[in-house]
């Protein structure tokens, strides 16, 4: 695989632009208990620039998650897996740029058809979390996807995965960690985001270690942040390897960031979202900048 070490700059926001240009993203996760993830989700990626960002979650956390984020629009769902439910999602998904799929989702039966039904979404889709789980237990699902995807796994989850290929272990070397990478995006066919200290990045044929980001980042709520980054990129047409990079190379300088300013201990998901303005202008003229 070739080695990528320059990270892309992001899409160039227009003067006079509006909401219209600068992407709509679909976040389809929560459940009682999980509210956070999908909100941190979306707010990161309402931060980072996209135009309007819509949750689809159960209606019983509709106004908690709304309440927290009131920039978000909300979709709500009965959570029973009904034609209804199915037809809601499907017209927001076809209205969205991008998809995010996973944060707080659970694993219940009907969020299962959650996932079969956008899987088969031509879309750009940010797969996290509990859609990650889901599809360990779908063997098929790389021949049936047609959504152009991101998986985002952290060890534990990338360990379901690999079993669908027959490797049993996640290697903690980085030429292990990068082999396994590359073999699992030619397998599937997608984008693999293998997070940990050192994120390995990888479509197959191009690889890209991030070198940004440090224990900061180990809290709750930092992988719902980064899915959402990354589903703002998508939206705005970044090509999927590319946002990927650039994704997780800012959400490593917020969280650099973040710890300078609190300290590696104390920060939360939420601190990482506020270092965004800062991490886009702080020295990155060549890397993660605007046009």
């Amino acid at each position: 695989m070739r080695r990528v070490r320059t990270v892309p700059k992001l899409p160039a926001r227009a003067v006079a632009g509006h909401k219209g240009l600068f992407g709509r993203v679909l976040v389809v996760g929560g459940h009682e208990g999980m509210i956070g993830a999908p909100v941190l989700a979306g707010t990161a990626a309402l931060r980072l620039g996209a135009g309007l960002v819509e949750i689809a979650v159960p209606r019983p956390i509709l106004a908690a998650c709304l309440s927290i984020t009131p920039e978000l629009i909300g979709i709500a769902l009965d959570g029973r897996g009904s034609a209804a439910d199915k037809q809601r999602l499907a017209r927001a998904a076809e209205k969205a740029d991008a998809v995010v799929v996973g944060p707080g989702l659970g694993q219940s039966p009907p969020t299962m058809g959650r996932v079969r039904q956008l899987l088969r979404v031509p879309k750009p889709m940010v797969v996290d979390a509990d859609g990650l789980n889901l599809l360990a237990s779908l063997n098929a699902w790389p021949k049936d996807i047609k959504a152009r995807a991101v998986l985002t796994p952290h060890p534990g989850e990338m360990e379901r995965l690999g079993k669908l290929i027959g490797r049993e272990q996640v290697p903690e070397d980085e030429a292990g960690r990068i082999e396994l990478v590359g073999e699992a995006a030619r397998a599937f066919g997608q984008v693999i985001v293998l997070k940990g200290h050192r994120t390995v990045v990888s479509d197959g044929e191009r690889v890209y270690v991030n070198d940004t980001g440090d224990s900061t980042l180990s809290k709750a709520g930092s992988g719902d942040v980064l899915s959402g980054m990354l589903g703002c990129l998508l939206g705005q047409a970044m090509e999927p390897f590319e946002a990927a990079m650039a994704a997780v190379h800012l959400h490593g300088r917020c969280g650099e960031i973040a710890g300078r300013q609190w300290g590696r201990r104390y920060p939360l998901a939420r601190d990482v979202i506020a270092a965004l303005p800062e991490g886009m202008g702080e020295g990155q003229s060549a890397q993660c900048s605007e046009m």
